[in-house]
């Protein structure tokens, strides 16, 4: 989440029908030893944060009683008519008790009306063995309460559970200073990490590099065998000593098998004796996740119905925000006291990540991302647009000659372009820089069950410009789909850099951070970079250009493109990359400074990869892993891509193929950190739908959904009680509540989706040499041009017949064609060769050519594909 993406803890809870199977399984008595009077029991504190001083997590409480920290105490609202005690609970999970060792068990309470409370500690499942079940009167009096008691069985993750439902008035119920002691103390936590040999789990590309890493206390060379499925040695050699990974404090030895290129499922690695997860070598290893990453949006929408058709039955969902009770709607919705005095219909868009707020900041580099994943289909002659195109992911917008990407993307940008301050109102112009609920929400909490109300927070600078940069991008791709709504996104860019321009110093509150995170940014010249660059990459004007120009950060690769990779709050990258790749009127030398920007950063990235144990293109300042580091290695991957899209160059290849072996389980804990993609993946990211570790009716995250990773701050109660002391690349834990190491949001699949996109197009046969070249000489007059196209084959075998595709990424309408029959649909355009052209000779070439018009700015088409196979074009670019 990058910076001040937390300032308060978040809530858990779990769903009304497994608490209520809970309470009426179980027996409600307590041990034979328990008992007020008893001594109390020395052990270790097995209770989290029992006194709230980190806030509420890892305590959760059903949805229809949100807790919060009031003075110190755990405060829950519990609503009238509740008819049982298990209508309301608070409780924590993950405790260790042992068999046959005592307990003491105390707390502090109050409620504003006088109830009787159960208290039970116990199972979390079936058959839900209570351990300790006791009543207790509690009102508005503060009490000490203390109960003894011998735990019968053992248990690794019993359950605290009060349960303070059953009045007909509605009361606020509070704790304080909670306390389980006893048994022995738990030795440290210890993470599994399988076999000592680490590989993608997933697998490696034919002509791709392939290595792996193996963990041992030995410092000589190591002898390895790769394996084919039947056990057949298929290459050997011995590892290479490479001393003490500072990242994991791991001693670690790699090996390298990059000759092998014989496809082939389960492959193995075994090193001294240990053997590797499985693997596979081959060419299309990744298009099932550039779907799944992109299907992530979808999932995450707020506004609509998530389709069972579409998502399978355990993914769907009623639509979250609508104004459906429970819920609070998004579409008539309230600054916070004392901002405004106005409402916006703010609905739609993605949910940020485990909770229900909408960020304009975080929505800004997510729908950016994807959109650039599209844009390089359109000047990438590597890449594959048929993946992303109309009726090809899993969104319900099929059939409408829009891209499905485009789609997904115009879902956030309403969003987005609807937080903008109305025109008369004080900074108008500017946006909202976020909106959520009021107060943290329960987990799990489906969106719909949401009862919380909805805010809007003050515009800031930072939002405004990244509203002005994304409706700048989506003005120019959307042209020649919907050029009204295109239209749209350049009027909203404009009026957004205005405001921003009038007010460039409204910076988000670092305290603001009740309900959703704060996402403060004190410093927003990287805006005003990315901003400048969209909006002249999309009108062409000078004085845009001069913005980009004359910025500070111009020029300053470690600026733009910071070693520990863009994020959020670090944007100036994404506008540089576009300069480097789109079609624009920067002059020779001008687009080669901005390239070599892109160069010189991908050399940095790629040396950090050669140089590393676990080969990520990732080092941040003074070793610290921040939150989210899987997703500035992910961005780190995206300027590597481009760097070799731009220069062909391996080493900017193998440097993103080897950040995707780390994603995948090449890394010191064994991990894959994508749900769904090899043998030991997260499964329990934080999020209050795919909450199966909290309830079982609930489903995991679904594939393709990357966790945070690594995070040495560990902020959360859950992975400092267990990764104290971790090395950086270690603290990471697959825990629903460790917020701080495995969140999962928009703007970390957003670069995985570019990732797997750039990763599926280099499979083999895609990334083969150009069978074909392709001249193509535009000459404007007016509001018109004439277009002359040559085909060259340069191949060593006949085409018979030929077919020209490409797509215009502005508005381009053509006419009179001669040499070849051309037809237009939409975007795209297909030139078939007439009866007596009809064969390309070895060697030989095909002349056609065609009128046409075009209104703004004309861009000549750079991906051209013969017979479905990439041409290269002429002259360089």
């Amino acid at each position: 989440m990058g910076r001040s993406r937390r300032v308060g803890a978040l809530l858990g809870s779990t769903t009304l029908a497994w608490l209520l199977a809970v309470a009426l399984a179980a027996p409600g008595v307590a041990d034979e030893s328990a008992g007020a009077g008893s001594a109390a029991v020395e052990g270790p504190e097995l209770i989290v944060n029992g006194d709230f001083s980190a806030g509420t997590a890892p305590w959760w409480s059903t949805a229809n009683s949100p807790v919060t920290v009031v003075d110190g105490r755990l405060c829950a609202d519990v609503p009238a008519g509740t008819e049982n005690a298990w209508d309301a609970i608070i409780g924590q999970n993950g405790l260790v008790l042992d068999a046959g060792e005592g307990y003491t068990f105390s707390y502090t309470a109050t409620s504003t009306v006088p109830i009787t409370i159960r208290t039970n500690v116990q199972m979390p499942t079936e058959p839900w063995t209570t351990e300790l079940g006791v009543t207790q009167r509690v009102g508005g009096t503060a009490v000490r309460v203390t109960e003894n008691f011998t735990a019968g069985a053992d248990h690794d993750a019993a359950q605290l559970a009060f349960q303070i439902g059953g009045s007909a008035q509605a009361l606020t119920f509070c704790l304080d200073d909670v306390s389980l002691t006893g048994g022995s103390t738990p030795p440290p936590y210890q993470p599994d990490t399988g076999s000592p040999v680490r590989v993608n789990q997933v697998g490696y590309l034919t002509d791709g590099p392939k290595g792996g890493t193996f963990v041992t206390e030995e410092t000589t060379p190591q002898p390895w065998t790769l394996n084919a499925a039947d056990g057949t040695r298929r290459a050997g050699g011995t590892t290479v000593p490479v001393g003490t990974d500072a990242a994991s404090r791991q001693n670690t030895h790699v090996f390298d098998f990059s000759a092998v290129t014989a496809p082939g499922e389960d492959y193995t690695v075994t090193v001294a004796g240990e053997k590797s997860e499985p693997f596979a070598i081959g060419d299309d290893l990744y298009a099932s996740l550039r779907t799944d990453a992109l299907a992530y949006f979808y999932h995450n929408r707020s506004g609509i119905e998530i389709d069972a058709d579409i998502v399978g039955e355990k993914y769907a969902r009623p639509a979250g925000h609508v104004n459906v009770s429970p819920n609070q709607g998004d579409n008539d919705v309230p600054c916070q006291p004392g901002v405004c005095d106005y409402r916006l219909d703010a609905a739609g868009g993605w949910y940020d990540a485990g909770d229900h707020g909408k960020y304009v900041v975080n929505g800004g580099i997510s729908v950016a991302q994807l959109m650039a994943a599209f844009e390089r289909t359109l000047y990438e002659e590597t890449a594959e647009a048929g993946p992303l195109g109309d009726g090809r992911l899993r969104l319900p917008e099929h059939g409408n000659d829009t891209p499905d990407i485009l789609d997904e993307a115009r879902w956030e940008m309403e969003f987005l372009m609807r937080m903008q301050v109305p025109a008369g109102e004080p900074l108008a112009g500017m946006a909202h820089h976020k909106l959520h609920d009021k107060a943290w929400t329960g987990l799990p909490t489906r969106p719909d069950r949401d009862p919380q109300p909805r805010e809007l927070h003050p515009p800031t600078t930072a939002a405004t410009l990244n509203l002005a940069a994304t409706a700048a991008q989506c003005a120019r791709l959307f042209q020649v789909y919907d050029a009204d709504f295109a239209d749209e996104c350049r009027r909203t860019a404009r009026t957004a850099w205005k405001a921003a321009k009038a007010h460039p110093e409204v910076l988000a509150d670092p305290d603001d951070g009740t309900g959703g995170g704060t996402y403060a940014d004190n410093d927003v010249r990287d805006e005003f970079y990315w901003a400048a660059a969209e909006l002249f990459l999309t009108t062409g004007e000078d004085g845009f250009r001069q913005a980009v120009l004359d910025s500070p950060l111009h020029g300053d690769t470690d600026a733009v493109f910071p070693r520990g990779g863009m994020s959020w709050g670090s944007v100036a990258g994404l506008g540089a990359l576009n300069l480097a790749t789109v079609p624009n009127k920067l002059s020779a030398g001008q687009l080669a400074a901005v390239r070599n920007m892109v160069t010189e950063a991908a050399d940095g990235y790629a040396a950090d990869s050669a140089d590393a144990a676990y080969g990520l293109p990732y080092a941040p300042d003074g070793g610290h892993y921040v939150w989210g580091s899987n997703s500035q290695v992910a961005n780190n991957m995206v300027v590597l891509g481009s760097a070799h899209d731009l220069t062909g160059r391996t080493v900017y290849r193998d440097a993103v193929l080897r950040g995707l072996d780390y994603l995948l389980g090449r890394n010191p804990l064994n991990q894959s950190y994508i749900t769904g993609y090899g043998e030991r993946d997260a499964r329990n990211q934080h999020h209050r739908f795919w909450a199966n570790q909290l309830d079982p009716s609930l489903p995991n995250p679904p594939p393709g959904s990357l966790a945070g990773g690594p995070n040495d701050a560990i902020q959360d109660p859950v992975a400092q009680a267990k990764l104290k002391g971790c090395a950086p690349s270690m603290c990471y834990i697959d825990d629903i509540e460790s917020w701080a190491t495995n969140e999962i949001t928009i703007n970390w699949n957003a670069p995985l989706a570019w990732v797997a996109s750039y990763v599926d197009d280099l499979g083999s046969g895609r990334t083969e040499k150009a069978r074909c070249e392709v001249t193509y000489t535009s000459q404007r007059w007016g509001g018109g041009f004439t277009t002359q196209v040559v085909v060259k084959n340069t191949g060593d075998q006949a085409i018979r017949p030929w077919s020209l595709r490409w797509t215009f990424a502005d508005r381009q309408r053509v006419s009179d064609p001669w040499g070849a029959t051309v037809e237009q649909n939409g975007p795209g355009i297909s030139a078939e060769a007439l009866s007596w052209n009809a064969t390309l000779p070895a060697g030989g070439t095909a002349r056609f050519g065609f009128n046409g018009r075009s209104t703004g700015l004309v861009h000549d088409p750079r991906v051209f594909r013969l017979n479905d196979k990439s041409c290269a074009v002429t002259p360089p670019r």
